[in-house]
């Protein structure tokens, strides 16, 4: 056991006869160490961009709202009424009437 450590200590796996297939296994090892630590950080990139549109979405529906209401009150009919009463429009003070047209049956 405790030549065992020592061979591995020293290095003696990677260079004595079967050296070869320990260097696949450590060069695959390697790669695939590689390939996931990309694939964290794309991971992290990606988290990140959601987390910033999350915030531009909720500050675009907030701006949504506050020109909603804005819109609101100025298409009530005081708001009408008061914009353009300085062009001399005023409401007409006798309710409009319905114009009714009859077909003629031929």
């Amino acid at each position: 056991m405790k030549n065992g450590i020592y061979h591995i200590l020293k290095g003696k796996f990677l260079v004595n006869d079967d050296a070869m297939k320990n260097w696949r296994m450590i060069i695959f090892l390697s790669v695939l160490a590689i390939i996931m630590i990309a694939s964290s950080h794309r991971v992290d990139r990606k988290v990140h961009e959601i987390s910033e549109l999350n915030t531009e979405v909720k500050a675009l529906r907030s701006e949504f709202v506050d020109t909603r209401l804005k819109v609101r009150s100025l298409i009530m009919e005081s708001a009408v009424t008061r914009k353009v009463a300085d062009q001399g429009l005023r409401p007409p003070l006798v309710p409009p009437k319905k114009i009714r047209v009859k077909k003629n049956a031929q």
